[in-house]
């Protein structure tokens, strides 16, 4: 027969309150029974309590980054399937999984073809980031640039570029995926020149970075900025099968005859 669940007090419920501990009240009555069971001390109690509080924490802060990161929740390290039909430089991800790159100011290119884990990949490295508390901005490169377009009508446009500017890790998604107009194009030039061994940028694109010249409008700042860009930048190619198409949800076994083949079949 099991002991009964420790009895936690009102006064020690609205001390814990008072000082900010509340959540420590979910795991507390596990903690006490686990205390008692292998005798704990006072300190060593007090230490365990305090750990689950302080881990608590900064999942919290971590969630809370991530969420002014926009990055997707759901797209973590631990989603990535290590049985996708996918071929990649492991050695190059784990050195980006270090996120060495981040500390050195160095950026990373996230390339191959349309569907085979790029995005996950990116967002992977933003929520580690994030957990580190490394300040990150992601966005798909279609939205990013529109929205600087739209900060020039409303006068934003400097306090937008410096936000971009300041951040550590600036992601962006699908670059180069359209051809950029002249006005993206110095968007571009803008922020990688003001970024350049300032920051790290990650960028995926399902292009090599030598077809970027041709996806942008000016070919004298898009060489200045690809130039900047590859002079110390990781790569890390992932060739193979779409990922998207192994999320599809299984086929029924029993098909339904279209209406007007019964009908045609009728006598």
């Amino acid at each position: 027969m099991s002991a009964p669940a420790p009895v936690i007090s009102a006064e020690l419920r609205q001390l814990l309150r008072r000082l900010k501990l509340g959540r420590s009240l979910d795991t507390l009555p596990e903690r006490l029974s686990l205390a008692a069971a292998h005798t704990l001390g006072h300190a060593d109690f007090l230490e365990l309590v305090l750990s689950d509080e302080v881990s608590r924490r900064e999942r919290t802060s971590a969630a809370l980054r991530a969420r002014a990161a926009h990055l997707d929740p759901k797209m973590t390290l631990e989603a990535w399937d290590p049985g996708a039909k996918v071929t990649y430089d492991h050695a190059v991800l784990d050195e980006l999984v270090s996120l060495r790159f981040v500390e050195a100011a160095q950026n990373a290119f996230v390339l191959g073809p349309v569907g085979v884990g790029k995005t996950l990949i990116a967002n992977a490295l933003g929520h580690i980031a994030c957990r580190r508390r490394v300040k990150v901005h992601f966005e798909r490169a279609d939205r990013l640039f529109r929205r600087l377009k739209t900060a020039r009508l409303d006068a934003s446009y400097e306090v937008e570029v410096r936000k971009l500017v300041g951040t550590d890790l600036l992601i962006i998604d699908d670059f180069a995926l359209q051809r950029l107009d002249a006005t993206e194009t110095a968007d571009f030039y803008e922020l990688v020149v003001e970024r350049h061994k300032a920051a790290a940028t990650l960028i995926t694109s399902n292009r090599e970075p030598p077809e970027w010249l041709a996806m942008l409008a000016d070919p004298l700042l898009a060489q200045s900025a690809v130039d900047r860009l590859q002079s110390a930048a990781w790569e890390l190619v992932i060739e193979g099968e779409s990922y998207r198409q192994r999320e599809r949800p299984a086929v029924l076994a029993t098909t339904v005859t279209p209406a007007r083949d019964r009908r045609a079949g009728a006598t």
